[in-house]
């Protein structure tokens, strides 16, 4: 009797390995959560050790899954940019124009700061000793923002036909507006309530309007040169 047809074919493997990996990913997320409350609570400045504790398990743990500090900034620093491009998704839902669509942009990058300010800066600064001498600025989380900001800043110039804009420049605009945001924004952190500190919807408007009427503001009139005035 030939058999072939009627005895199931064996599973290539037991499935262990993609158990361990899935468990291994949601073990990954659960630290990165824990890691982001304790930073909450803790400060930019907690230590691995420290964290460690406050998630409930040992500072090992935390090197065996993110390697270093700037490993555990990195994972952070994607948890929080996803939670950002997921609210920035909802906002581009109901903007009715472009500037509201920018100036969503602006107010979901101020609001992640201000809800949090010490995770804001643990995922955008340097990770300190615990790289083992590393000191590079973790510029994976703003080139993840970046990244936002480019696809939508490039429709609204195409969809004009790029009349006057030079869509090969206009490409350097979403770095240098993050730049602008990021600089702005920390400052307005850093200045204390009640002394000239505007409200986050207030520093949402100025900045966006510094953003708009950069892109689609007229040429600015540029005075005579250095000849022209000699020669007067």
């Amino acid at each position: 009797m030939n058999t072939a047809a009627t005895v199931p074919p064996q599973a290539s493997g037991d499935g262990r390995a993609e158990r361990w990996s899935a468990h291994r990913t949601s073990r990954r997320k659960e630290l990165v959560r824990a890691a982001r409350h304790a930073v909450h609570r803790l400060g930019p400045d907690a230590s691995m050790e420290e964290i460690a504790a406050a998630a409930g398990t040992s500072k090992p743990v935390f090197y065996r899954y993110f390697g270093d500090k700037s490993g555990l900034q990195r994972a952070v620093g994607e948890a929080v940019a996803e939670r950002m491009q997921a609210k920035l998704q909802q906002a581009a839902e109901i903007a009715t124009t472009k500037h509201d669509g920018l100036r969503a942009m602006v107010d979901v990058y101020l609001q992640m700061a201000e809800s949090s300010p010490n995770v804001y800066a643990f995922v955008t600064r340097s990770a300190g000793p615990d790289t083992a001498g590393q000191d590079a600025m973790p510029v994976h989380f703003f080139a993840a923002v970046t990244a936002m900001i480019e696809a939508p800043l490039r429709h609204h110039l195409e969809s004009r036909g790029g009349a006057g804009v030079d869509l090969a420049a206009a490409s350097f605009w979403p770095p240098a507006a993050i730049g602008m945001v990021r600089a702005a924004g920390e400052r307005w952190l850093r200045t204390p309530p009640g002394t000239g500190r505007p409200a986050r919807e207030a520093m949402t408007d100025q900045i966006t309007g510094w953003l708009w009427t950069g892109i689609a503001g007229p040429a600015v009139q540029r005075g005579p040169g250095p000849e022209t005035r000699s020669n007067r």
